[in-house]
């Protein structure tokens, strides 16, 4: 009889230390479960329909998973770790790209989470409140998920075989995050404040906010006599996939 092959595998923190998720998810724990890469999951960064229709990385995410999660619940902060934690499951800890034509070597295993203030967050509630500094607006919003991208990319996508002119990408996106404006939650309402009454200034205050209390990954290098708030790590195929260019 032959004998069931048990994949190692490893628990990986989420920087929301699953605080925003609901308390029977299992995300609500704090950490998934995940397995090494194997042949299997190279197969998947190289399949061409995926790579053209632009799932590869989820497909790749979802295979590597191993806690019986619902993927499009998934905040993007912590999305970000699980990739990181696939790069790192699947070929080692050391990451090389070229930035500035420099050859640049970032050690993925010491890339930390961002510091937020978890006293902000209501356990098991992915809701926060906010007024506009401008205008003294109160609103409330979310933090966005997987299930929200792939929702703001179709109503974008929509948008533009009605007018390719058309680009609407932030507009949308925090129609998408604020869930009230002055505790009316009705779609019409929260889409005339965006389009009609969100002045600029409260807008760019807004997302700031959203920035500073968003967890997620610290994705930054510091290069010799680079800029002193680091540079974005470049997450390009090779990143998932190192033998890409060869």
């Amino acid at each position: 009889m032959q004998q069931q092959q048990k994949f190692p595998t490893e628990m990986v923190d989420l920087p929301s230390k699953g605080l925003l998720y609901p308390k029977d998810s299992p995300l609500a724990s704090g950490q998934i479960e995940m397995k090494y890469m194997t042949a299997r999951e190279e197969d998947i960064l190289t399949n061409q329909n995926y790579i053209q229709q632009g799932v590869v990385v989820d497909k790749l995410l979802k295979s590597l998973i191993v806690t019986p999660i619902t993927y499009g619940d998934l905040l993007l902060g912590d999305k970000n770790a699980i990739l990181v934690a696939a790069r790192v499951l699947g070929y080692g800890k050391d990451y090389e790209f070229v930035y500035r034509g420099q050859k640049e070597t970032v050690d993925l295993s010491e890339i930390k989470n961002k510091e937020v203030d978890e006293t902000l967050f209501e356990s098991g509630k992915n809701e926060f409140a906010f007024k506009t500094p401008a205008t003294g607006t109160n609103i409330t919003f979310k933090l966005l998920t997987h299930d929200d991208e792939k929702a703001i990319d179709a109503e974008l996508k929509g948008l533009k075989k009605i007018s390719k002119d058309s680009s609407p990408d932030l507009s949308t996106r925090l129609k998408r995050m604020i869930t009230s404006v002055e505790g009316d939650s009705s779609p019409g309402v929260i889409r005339n404040f965006v389009d009609n009454f969100l002045l600029a200034r409260d807008s760019r205050a807004l997302r700031e906010y959203i920035r500073q209390i968003q967890p997620d990954v610290d994705l930054r290098f510091y290069p010799e006599n680079g800029p002193e708030g680091g540079v974005d790590i470049p997450i390009g195929i090779t990143f998932l996939w190192p033998d890409a260019g060869i």
